[in-house]
């Protein structure tokens, strides 16, 4: 299997924040709809293509998540310039001095750059400081107030960084935005159109959920939707292969395999299920890393309290500078990942089933 390059383009150039994600919905329906045997979606806008190959087998979710970290408008200065408010976790230091997107209601796009006091105005006390989220500011070139709401600027409309995706000087390290989570996304395209072809033994929702960054809670409506009795989170994980990183703050290094994580502040993972597709890589040959990441959490916190509990695990692929307009991932894990779940997903009956709940 090589990279679908036009397809992590058209996933990480996608503009879409939490509750703003009808971009990814229809690249979703298209690059699907030779699998799906019906979609469903909920009321919030989480989608899932349904494939089923045993009516009477495991009925089993692999969730992705479609929003991406960014901002929304909040005021319209006098002077033409964009207060905004964050969406999801964003640390001020990544935000200074990138460009940015802001897409209407309409769906007019119009390109800007962050901005803030500059440091020969400061204090010298002040410059040893982060700058405060408040005091960045978004620079479109207009003149006035009057000037952005005449292109139909408005409060509530949806701010994404702006970066082209590529690969970097001919490695297998790909840069880009929102790879948290259409990374993710694009695994649960892959799988389902694999499985598709090459059968299972389940019936399989593979898709995304939406407004995982402002707290997973797209996963918790889909869950109810969908009555998996078994889920899984694609996301991505935290990498620890930069310079000044421990091995107390992760133990992933890019390009060694897709992470299974044993613990989270989400949730500790089912111990039958995780177990189970730790066997399933080691028996395939496929690499994989154990991650704990006590400072974070994927959608399958909320999929594992739904209803009446779903056994639950996140596999994801580690990434350098989350939450960022700069992230980094290895395509090695991508496809990694995209093999481990096939793999489990073809290893999934009525009778593992009962193994990993008995477990």
């Amino acid at each position: 299997m090589s990279v679908n390059k036009d397809l992590l383009i058209r996933l990480t150039e996608a503009n879409g924040i939490a509750a703003n994600e009808g971009q990814l919905r229809q690249i979703f329906r298209e690059e699907t709809k030779e699998a799906a045997q019906e979609y469903l979606q909920d009321g919030l806008g989480s989608i899932f293509a349904r494939h089923t190959g045993d009516e009477e087998g495991p009925r089993v979710m692999l969730a992705a998540h479609m929003d991406e970290v960014g901002f929304m408008v909040k005021e319209i200065t006098d002077e033409g310039f964009i207060k905004f408010v964050t969406i999801g976790g964003w640390w001020s230091q990544v935000v200074l001095a990138q460009q940015v997107t802001i897409t209407t209601r309409e769906g007019k796009t119009f390109h800007g750059v962050t901005g803030s006091k500059p440091p020969h105005v400061l204090t010298a006390e002040a410059r040893k400081k982060p700058i405060a989220m408040k005091d960045i500011f978004i620079d479109l070139g207009a003149s006035s107030k009057e000037e952005v709401l005449s292109w139909g600027i408005r409060p509530g409309d949806m701010i994404t960084p702006y970066i082209k995706t590529q690969r970097l000087n001919g490695t297998p390290f790909l840069l880009g935005k929102a790879w948290d989570n259409r990374i993710g996304m694009a695994v649960a395209i892959d799988v389902i159109n694999r499985l598709a072809k090459e059968g299972h033994h389940t019936v399989l929702f593979s898709g995304a959920n939406v407004q995982e960054e402002v707290g997973l809670r797209g996963a918790k409506s889909s869950a109810h939707l969908l009555n998996p009795d078994i889920s899984f989170a694609l996301d991505t994980g935290t990498a620890g292969d930069t310079p000044g990183m421990t091995k107390d703050e992760s133990l992933s290094t890019l390009g060694k395999g897709p992470q299974i994580i044993v613990y989270d502040a989400s949730m500790v993972a089912h111990t039958g299920l995780r177990n189970f597709v730790i066997d399933i890589a080691e028996k395939n040959h496929i690499p994989y890393q154990l991650e704990f990441i006590p400072g974070g959490g994927t959608d399958a916190g909320s999929q594992h309290t739904s209803l009446n509990g779903i056994p639950s695990l996140a596999i994801t692929v580690p990434v350098r500078y989350l939450h960022s307009h700069t992230s980094v991932i290895h395509e090695d894990d991508y496809l990694n990942m995209v093999e481990l779940l096939v793999a489990v997903v073809k290893e999934l009956d009525n009778h593992s089933l009962e193994k990993i709940l008995n477990a």
